[in-house]
């Protein structure tokens, strides 16, 4: 039976640099600790403050928003690679003659970036923001723009994926910007880790148990670079442009499933929209210890309290998974594992009641429904206005509108691209990369609902 191997899943390779680049050997930083740093100085990433996490747009402090989420869950997830690196290393000897200078530490910091970087192409208003762009594709009004666009392509705006919309930021550079080609120049094996579902958009598998065939993670667009990447890598075909995951991407699916269901919960109880008793109620089955024993620590506060037991939970549920990854580590390896790490924890019927008593209390509340529901309106409509001008340029307002559109939306020197299918998702890569305040700010003004001041 094929399997990967590490001594090819690890590479420092990256897209279009010289091999003789001033990071290689570097004594102050490796290179995916190169790849963690690139992430956090792009606007990308800076544009994660003021999307939505928990909550759209929050007047609270107290609540995390998709940037404290990245940091958070690529704390855990550097925890969870050195955990399973280490071991990794210990038990693949021939890892080390192919790599001498690789560490846990080198494993861990590429499950970090990669973590840091899992939300980087999330639209306006989360997933209710890939609902959004997904139902304007589908709508009567997308129809005469979508004629000329294959099946696949159509399927990438159909049922927008805001994971393939991430690979796309970190791989691609717009014309409009330089002409360059590869967008931040990750190394293969961060991007490898990055894409927990390998696959593109025609290739999606409905009903499927298999966790990595529910959703794609690139559009046709980058299907080439992808594979490319996987090639070099040693990730095992799955069919028709699909692989398997590169391993460590279970790790970065572990540390964003334990963050969301851990800290959204916390969240909802400091907003009172959990009640504190229920909250003890449900988080005591995790704290893996007895509960009549009593702390040597007294607590006046709740919000302490809850922080005190969200720390040892997840400190808890980091060993767990990582003993699980190891454990499955040869299933992983030949890609007939394939199943979330959290779904194998001993508590998981614990970690469901947070989960369910979540989408309930918190995910359901009706600011959140009525905020998810304007955005609909707000990108559907946003989509609609720069579509025609990038489609009908002609007319007096889109004259106007096209102003509006940077410029690494547009061909170099503010030319409209030739080509229907990257016209189409140059305007989408503008409007999903918009902040949830900017998008409705640009929308009311485009709409004459709110004038912008002059001074």
């Amino acid at each position: 039976m094929p399997t990967m191997t590490w001594e090819r899943l690890i590479s420092r390779e990256r897209s279009d640099t010289p091999a003789t680049s001033l990071a290689l050997n570097s004594p102050v930083r490796g290179d995916f600790q190169r790849d963690y740093d690139r992430i956090v100085f792009s606007s990308a990433f800076r544009r994660l403050q003021n999307k939505t996490q928990v909550m759209p747009m929050p007047e609270s402090d107290f609540v995390h928003n998709r940037l404290t989420h990245s940091l958070e869950a690529s704390c855990v997830g550097r925890s969870l690679g050195r955990i399973v690196g280490k071991e990794v290393l210990a038990r693949h000897p021939a890892l080390l003659q192919t790599h001498q200078d690789l560490s846990d530490s080198d494993i861990g910091d590429m499950v970090a970036a990669a973590c840091l970087a899992h939300d980087i192409g999330n639209p306006p208003f989360g997933h209710s923001g890939e609902d959004a762009i997904s139902a304007y594709f589908r709508s009567e009004e997308a129809a005469r723009f979508l004629l000329p666009l294959t099946e696949a392509q159509k399927a990438d705006l159909q049922n927008f994926e805001g994971n393939a919309a991430g690979f796309r930021i970190l791989t691609h550079t717009h014309p409009g910007q330089s002409s360059g080609t590869c967008g931040m120049r990750l190394t293969y094996s961060t991007l490898a880790t990055f894409t927990k579902y390998p696959r593109p958009s025609d290739q999606v598998v409905k009903g499927t148990k298999r966790t990595s065939e529910k959703k794609y993670g690139f559009f046709q667009a980058e299907q080439a670079h992808f594979a490319k990447i996987a090639t070099e890598l040693g990730l095992l075909p799955a069919g028709d442009g699909a692989f398997h995951r590169h391993p460590l991407a279970f790790l970065v699916e572990a540390a964003d499933d334990i963050c969301y269901r851990i800290i959204d919960f916390e969240d909802g109880c400091k907003l009172g929209l959990i009640p504190f008793d229920q909250a003890e109620a449900l988080l005591q089955p995790l704290l893996n210890r007895d509960p009549n024993k009593k702390s040597s620590v007294e607590f006046y506060d709740h919000h302490e309290q809850l922080g005190f037991w969200r720390a040892i939970i997840i400190g808890n549920l980091i060993q767990e998974c990582a003993d699980i990854f190891l454990q499955h580590e040869e299933e992983i390896l030949a890609g007939t594992y394939d199943q979330p790490l959290i779904n194998e924890v001993k508590q998981k019927h614990a970690l469901d009641q947070i989960k369910k008593v979540s989408i309930e209390r918190v995910y359901r509340n009706r600011p959140v429904l009525e905020i998810e529901s304007a955005g609909f309106e707000v990108l559907g409509g946003l989509l609609d206005m720069f579509l025609k001008t990038v489609f009908y340029p002609d007319a007096s307002r889109h004259k106007k509108y096209k102003d509006l559109i940077p410029n690494q939306y547009l061909a170099r020197d503010r030319h409209i691209v030739t080509d229907a299918y990257e016209r189409i998702l140059n305007i989408t890569d503008f409007i999903s990369g918009l902040t949830d305040s900017a998008a409705i700010s640009l929308y009311r003004k485009m709409k004459g609902i709110e004038l912008p001041k002059m001074y």
